[in-house]
């Protein structure tokens, strides 16, 4: 006789396991992301990871600190990590787009935080995620302080995840980069990029899937797909030292909109950027992009970054001492284009 009892259960009991979480899995993951996160910590920080939240000092030898935070992703260039199982500079890419976004404003990274998303958890890959993130933390002076993971059976497709990132930073008040100098004559400085960074990799992955092109061929001396995946340029420690050696008008970083869009972010209304295109040599892989894709010129310009990660304006007095405190740091940097005045009529940015 079947019981009655709607508290009567016949099945075996239920783990969290059993629905497709595996809690050791996230410890281990812990575990072995502590090593990674100890090399990245500055003196300001006062808990380690695993804790509910994580507390920063912000240093005394700011006289009026402003916060400024960042948040970002990585796009579809996550599809070609799963695709080609590529997963430790991904990383770099989540720190990179965030770090670098904060510091235009003037801002030095104090530290990051990341959100790893899964529908199950491969700790090797979340491991080399992590590592990844570590490393671009290094290379931006900042702390990883913390994240979350999340396993959720049932919200991504077999070996996949997701990524966002956060970064705060602080400047000095009465330090912080707006544009609101920038005016005609000034100079425009751009420096190169590490490739695509993390822009306009829906329309790679078309222009690869269009070509079928083999992602290991050699490319100008290296894999394609090595040449494709190249992790964002932070560019934190060169840009913090060139803030201490001059005044800098303004800062853009050239991310999704490319050239085209993101230059006028940090512009007033009254001028316009005008870059001289062959003032610099864009990189072989966007070339390859043009020509596969048979992408227009314009098309071109406000979808990748065309060899130009980041923009920097100066007053013309200030253009040798920038540069060369650049090529100091390790950047390539050109002398890339001319702020001027504009008319109700013209684009902000112009490429000629």
């Amino acid at each position: 006789m079947t019981s009655s009892n709607p508290d009567h259960c016949d099945t075996a009991p239920l783990s969290y396991r059993d629905a497709g979480v595996d809690m050791a899995a996230g410890d281990r993951l812990v575990e072995n992301i502590k090593p990674f996160a100890k090399r990245t910590l500055r003196p300001e920080v006062l808990t380690g990871i695993g804790g509910f939240g994580a507390l920063f000092e912000i240093s005394k030898k700011y006289r009026n600190p402003v916060l400024v935070s960042g948040t970002d992703g990585v796009g579809t260039k996550l599809k070609l990590a799963f695709q080609l199982n590529q997963h430790n500079t991904i990383g770099i890419d989540l720190v990179a787009m965030s770090v670098n976004d904060i510091l235009v404003q003037g801002a030095e990274p104090l530290f990051f935080l990341d959100y790893f998303a899964c529908g199950k958890l491969n700790v090797e890959t979340a491991t080399s995620v992590i590592g990844g993130i570590a490393k671009g933390c290094e290379l931006a002076g900042c702390s990883l302080i913390g994240g979350e993971t999340a396993e959720m059976p049932g919200m991504y497709p077999h070996d996949e995840y997701d990524l966002a990132g956060f970064a705060v930073g602080v400047v000095e008040k009465d330090q912080i980069i707006t544009g609101a100098t920038i005016q005609d004559g000034d100079i425009v400085l751009g420096l190169a990029s590490s490739g695509a960074h993390s822009n306009g990799y829906s329309l790679i992955r078309k222009i690869i899937e269009n070509s079928q092109i083999d992602l290991s061929i050699d490319f100008n001396g290296k894999k394609l797909s090595d040449t494709i995946m190249s992790p964002t340029r932070i560019y934190v420690k060169p840009l913090l030292e060139l803030f201490k050696q001059l005044p800098v008008k303004g800062l853009a970083h050239i991310t999704g909109g490319g050239l085209i869009e993101n230059i006028p972010r940090i512009l007033p209304n009254q001028v316009m950027a005008i870059l001289q295109k062959n003032s610099w040599e864009m990189p072989p892989l966007f070339h390859w992009l043009q020509q596969q894709g048979n992408v227009a010129d314009h098309e071109m310009a406000r979808v990748f970054n065309c060899g130009i990660g980041m923009v920097i304006v100066v007053a013309p007095d200030q253009v040798e001492r920038a540069m060369n405190s650049l090529r100091a740091s390790g950047e390539n940097v050109w002398q890339i284009g001319e702020i001027k005045q504009r008319l109700a009529d013209q684009a902000a940015t112009v490429l000629v």
